[in-house]
Order: C-alpha cells, then sequence, then structure tokens
C-alpha cells in the first residue's frame, strides 16, 4: 500500500518543543545542533526556507508532575505550548520529551497523560505535522540527582509508550533511539548529550522521517528532475523527427 502523504507542499514554520537536547546542549555550534540541521535540509530540498523556533529549555521537564520539577528549567512544557507552539502556528511540530522524565521516575502512565494533552490541543488549534522522537541514549544512568533513576528498561518502556501515542494520535515517529544504536561515543563526555556526531545521527533520522511522509520536502528535487526528463524528451524527440528534404520541380 502507498505511504500517505501527509504534506504535499513545503513547510513555512517548524516548532520544536524540548529539553536539553533540542536546544542544543554539547554541539559545537549552532549550525552542529539537530534541530538546525533538520530544518537546513528541509530548506535545502524543499528548496525554500523553512523558518525555524527552536523552544528547547535544558533541563526542562514535561509537567509539574514530573518528579524532576522541582529541579527543573521552567516553565514545564505544559506550562508553555500554548505560547511556544500554538501562538506560532507551525505547520511542522516536533515535540521530543521523555529522557528527563524517565530519568527521574515519572510514571510511564502520566507521561503519556501530558503528552496527550500537548498532542491533541496542539492538532486542534494548528494542525501541523507533528513528528514525536523516542527517547535519547545517554552513557550513563547514576548521575545528576534526581536525574539519577533512569535505566535502557525504563527507556524502552517510555519508547513503547511514545510509539503508541505516534500511532493513536497519527504523528511520525522518529526513532532517535534506535539511530544512536546504544554507542557510548555518540555521547558526551557528561554521559547526557549528544556530540557532534550524535547530534548528526539524531538529524538524519528525523528527517528521514519527515521526507519520506511529506512530498512537499522533495518540492525542489521533483521540479528540477521534471525539468531533466522534460529536456531527455525534447531531445528524442528532435532526433526522431522527420526530415524536411523539401520538394524538387
Amino acid at each position: 500500500m502507498p505511504r500517505r502523504d501527509l504534506r504535499p507542499k513545503p513547510f513555512h514554520t517548524m516548532v520544536a518543543l524540548g529539553e536539553s537536547h533540542a536546544a542544543g546542549a554539547c554541539a559545537t555550534q549552532e549550525r552542529r545542533r539537530w534541530v538546525n540541521i533538520v530544518a537546513e535540509l528541509i530548506s535545502e530540498f524543499q528548496g525554500v526556507p523553512v523558518i525555524l523556533h527552536n523552544k528547547g529549555i535544558g533541563a526542562n521537564a514535561i509537567s509539574p508532575r514530573s518528579p524532576g520539577y522541582a529541579s527543573s528549567a521552567k516553565p514545564s512544557a505544559l506550562e508553555r505550548y500554548r505560547q511556544d507552539v500554538i501562538a506560532l502556528r507551525p505547520d511542522l511540530f516536533i515535540l521530543s520529551y521523555g529522557l528527563n522524565d524517565m530519568r527521574a521516575g515519572m510514571s510511564p502512565e502520566d507521561f503519556r497523560q501530558d503528552m496527550t494533552e500537548i498532542i491533541t490541543r496542539v492538532k486542534e488549534a494548528c494542525a501541523p505535522v507533528t513528528v514525536l522522537t523516542t527517547v535519547y541514549h545517554m552513557s550513563a544512568y547514576d548521575w545528576y540527582p534526581p536525574y539519577d533513576v533512569g535505566s535502557v528498561a525504563a527507556t524502552e518502556v517510555y519508547n513503547l509508550v511514545i510509539r503508541q501515542l505516534a500511532e493513536q494520535h497519527d504523528c511520525i515517529l522518529a526513532d532517535i533511539w534506535a539511530a544512536e544504536g546504544q554507542a557510548d561515543w555518540v555521547i558526551h563526555p557528561d554521559t547526557v548529550h549528544a556530540n557532534d556526531l550524535g547530534h548528526l545521527l539524531i538529524a538524519n533520522r528525523v528527517f528521514e522521517a519527515i521526507a519520506t511522509h511529506c512530498s512537499g520536502v522533495a518540492v525542489r528535487v521533483t521540479a528540477e528532475l521534471a525539468a531533466e526528463r522534460a529536456e531527455v524528451q525534447r531531445t528524442i524527440d528532435q532526433r526522431h523527427r522527420p526530415q524536411d528534404y523539401g520538394s524538387s520541380g
């Protein structure tokens, strides 16, 4: 069955709502942040620039009921999505949460409910193509209390919840956990954030997920290929055109 095309025209406004990974923590340059790379790739292949609003905040939580909320940077996602997402009217919305809440010990079902509220309210307000990312890989789980109770097993539970949310709410799933491959060498020495290589792997997976669900990303390359095909066809037609030798009398 052919894949359903979620957006046949270019994107205009992209909003990424997330925590420190979305904000670009540990990338050595702004252009190496995964959110920036995704926006740049979309702009390149659709042929017109997408306006990026990066609303990542370091040490952010999904909501006040996350156990790490007291130690988090505020406001939480649930407290700020109206201003940071809906007010900007995006046609592309990337929602990237789970790591901080998982490693602070938040109930997966509480996380599911908070994510559901954000997804449904944003979709009702401006109906953007919505991308959910799975939880990021990290190389140690017992540092930085209160964010020291996570594990690979807890990550897998959260990732299952995120996959279910994507299916239930017709969102694109970008499996960045799989993209990082649990390779510790794509993680910064702080044990939490991606290094430049990790940011690139994440960006490529997110862009892949968007590009294979939205034909509008291919507008420029599709137009270029159509022009090339037309030129080839003109050349073929000219070669096979009957010659007019005139008439002699």
